[in-house]
């Protein structure tokens, strides 16, 4: 039997106020160097917990990576986030200004215990992706529905955005 899709709230925020910016003409020598090695870092594709250099062990959270697929036809863009074994109650769909953010934390626990031994193990993560809004997006149309792990956000398009979309011909030289 086909699972039923179930409809997420999408939550709307104030703009948060931007942060400080250093001076321009400030230079910072190591600011290139500590960009590189976290590029080099996010490449990996491994699912590595990321601590505090302060940490004495690991905790136990790390940052989980979530596959998404962004596609755009002529009504809508749609935001596509794959998160297995996750429940709608588990995720949050937010909506500012500037951007649409998805966030959502997976726990597991499993606990075994028989005559001659004792097994228990605890695995939890956190995610966020952002996505910055294209224009002509109609924010108070935004959905957002969850089937079998899969999360698909709507964003419909405005009728004037639809209307400035046209097809260009290809003539031959």
């Amino acid at each position: 039997m086909a699972e039923a899709a179930t409809k997420l709230p999408v939550k709307t925020e104030k703009p948060a106020k931007p942060a400080a910016q250093p001076a321009a003409n400030v230079w910072h020598p190591f600011e290139a160097l500590h960009q590189e090695i976290d590029r080099l870092f996010d490449d990996v594709s491994w699912n590595w917990p990321r601590l505090p250099a302060t940490a004495p062990y690991f905790h136990g959270d790390f940052e989980l990576k979530v596959a998404s697929e962004v596609t755009e036809d002529d009504k809508a863009y749609r935001v596509t986030v794959e998160l297995p074994g996750m429940e709608e109650k588990d995720v949050e769909v937010s909506l500012s200004d500037s951007a649409i953010t998805i966030k959502g934390e997976k726990k597991s626990e499993k606990e075994e215990t028989k005559k001659d031994y004792h097994y228990s193990e605890r695995t939890y993560g956190a995610f966020r992706r952002s996505f910055a809004l294209p224009e002509g997006v109609d924010a108070d149309k935004i959905e957002a529905t969850m089937k079998s792990g899969v999360l698909t956000v709507v964003l419909p398009k405005s009728a004037e955005a639809q209307k400035k979309s046209r097809k260009v011909e290809i003539k031959a030289a």
